[in-house]
């Protein structure tokens, strides 16, 4: 396994000079750690690793808090792991250890060592390595877990195995610090990432670009560098292209097993009413397709800033409507056989809830059925009561993906936690 290993960290670029950081100042410690990390050397760091307690009464609260959602007859929901701020979620392939990303300084490696469904140990991943915004995480077949920052594209080779031995772990920069995107673009706003490997085995990252509604002077630069898109690279960061444009804030991506097809979830714009402009599923068919921001700030609802402008040929719209200001953020194909043949083949997406509307909507769990040529079908809802009827809400779904076993698991940033959907009747 150690040469697989080997093989996997070399075929990855190391950051330019990393040999040299050892001498530039503290605040470049974390480049200077995936240095030393990627030639296979000790950082010196000793100090442990962060653990969540799984047992007591935040494990209790929220279990109790699950007794009011509602699912379809037939399946259930439970805690499957207290994790703080937990937001974008990887499987790894062969042992089901889940890699959980935050908006924080922080990723979380949660393992069921019993394969019970349910956590054993929740462990801060990589803590030699100093993570800003380390929200998209996501596998390679081949078992890399690729972290995207605000502005960095991290490797890590069989990180179920080194993440286990304490702070260090092997590494490698795909994208240095500051080359994701340009610095002067840096923001707290639209800065969280999401990823997912494609069919042609290249890395896909969306890229949320920092305003509402951008100003016109700024529109050619942010498309140049697939801020307002999707990028795509391959595995060691070359040949990096912008694959989708006109997407304001996609935060959630997944390909059609079947026709290799690219769907994404994307945010509208804010300030035009509660009730529009709508949210979006899109659908990717080839490179080079623009979906309409900012000329259109959801569905086909013009924007105020741009509506005396002409909007690019042969706009993209999306394949569904969602709820206006419900964020729909993480999405996956489900192509387990746990839940009913209605489910199969179809999209589960999370809606994080909104923020600016007069009534609350969303925080639940949305199901799109894909028909045979590869379009959706109508939507409605899978999960909900996370948010109570007085606008009150008692958690955020972000991200769904699916265990081995065809589960489902779902992530909330603010009740900290991941919960397992499994169907009674499953096998």
């Amino acid at each position: 396994m150690k040469s697989k290993m080997n093989a996997a960290l070399r075929a990855m670029p190391l950051a330019a000079g990393s040999v040299m950081l050892a001498a530039l100042s503290c605040a470049y410690a974390a480049q200077d750690n995936v240095g030393t990390l990627s030639n296979f050397k000790q950082t010196g760091n000793n100090v442990p690793a962060e653990t969540v307690p799984q047992t007591g009464q935040t494990a209790e609260a929220l279990r109790n808090n699950l007794k009011q959602i509602k699912l379809p007859p037939g399946f259930k929901i439970e805690l499957y792991a207290v994790v703080p701020e937990a937001r974008h979620m990887a499987i790894e392939p062969s042992t089901g250890v889940v890699f959980v990303g935050t908006r924080k300084s922080r990723v979380w490696q949660v393992t069921d060592r019993t394969h019970q469904r349910v956590a054993s140990d929740v462990v801060q991943f990589a803590s030699s390595v100093t993570f800003k915004v380390p929200n998209g995480v996501c596998f390679s077949p081949d078992g890399v877990l690729y972290v995207v920052e605000q502005n960095r594209v991290l490797g890590f080779p069989a990180a179920q195995f080194f993440g286990e031995g304490g702070p260090d772990v092997a590494a490698a920069v795909v994208v240095p610090q500051g080359k994701l995107i340009p610095t002067q673009f840096e923001s707290f706003n639209h800065g969280a990432r999401a990823c997912r490997i494609g069919p042609d085995k290249k890395l896909y990252i969306a890229l949320g670009q920092p305003w509402n509604v951008p100003s016109k002077d700024k529109l050619a630069e942010l498309d140049k560098n697939g801020l307002a898109g999707i990028i795509r690279l391959d595995q060691d960061g070359k040949n990096r292209e912008v694959y989708a444009h006109g997407v304001r804030n996609s935060v959630g991506l997944d390909f059609n097993p079947k026709d290799k097809t690219l769907w994404f979830t994307d945010n509208q714009v804010d300030g035009m009413g509660d009730d529009t402009p709508p949210g979006e599923l899109n659908r990717a068919t080839k490179a080079g397709e623009n979906f309409g921001f900012p000329w259109y700030g959801g569905g086909k609802v013009r924007t105020a800033d741009y509506k005396d402008a002409t909007p690019p040929a042969g706009v993209v719209f999306p394949q569904v409507e969602m709820a206006a200001h419900a964020a729909d953020l993480g999405m996956s194909f489900y192509t387990g056989k746990m839940f009913p043949e209605k489910y199969q083949g179809g999209i589960f997406d999370a809606e994080h809830g909104s923020w600016n509307r007069t009534k609350p909507v969303g925080a639940r769990i949305m199901y799109t059925p894909v028909k045979d040529d590869g379009t959706a079908g109508p939507t409605e809802v899978f999960a909900e009561g996370w948010l109570t009827s007085t606008g009150e809400y008692m958690g955020r779904p972000v991200d769904v993906q699916q265990l081995q076993d065809g589960s489902l698991l779902v992530s909330d940033d603010y009740a900290g936690a991941i919960y397992r959907i499994s169907y009674a009747n499953g096998k």
